[in-house]
């Protein structure tokens, strides 16, 4: 049973970054894609960042040039180097995988979802 927990949220100040990392644990056949997604409170959870399987990366407007998504080179765990960090990028943080089950493959959306880290930043 795959499992995936992030963790390297925390509290700092604008202008400081933070690196995320989300582990994963159980069997991975294959994967499609992962992402980072998040959540501020009061608001909808939003899409941040994602890479493929082949390592292509693709960025929300917001987080262009600040934010970089990578992997190891197993491609089972997955980080997210956070820079300039500033207020707006509060929320909870959460790592998302489209990997391959018994009973489907991996193309059909994210369908492993880690419980979150909390990214706070204060002015």
């Amino acid at each position: 049973h795959v499992q995936l927990v992030e963790s390297g949220g925390g509290s700092v100040q604008a202008g400081e970054s933070l690196k995320l990392s989300c582990v994963s644990s159980g069997y991975i056949f294959s994967s499609c894609g992962w992402a980072w997604y998040r959540q501020a409170p009061g608001k909808e959870r939003e899409w941040v960042a994602k890479i493929s399987s082949y390592g292509s990366t693709k960025y929300t407007d917001s987080v262009k040039g600040q934010f970089t998504i990578s992997q190891d080179n197993g491609k089972n765990n997955l980080y997210l180097q956070m820079d300039s960090l500033q207020v707006e990028d509060t929320a909870v943080y959460y790592c998302a995988a489209d990997i391959t089950i018994p009973t489907q493959p991996c193309g059909y959306g994210y369908n492993f979802w880690g419980q979150g880290t909390q990214v706070t930043v204060s002015s």
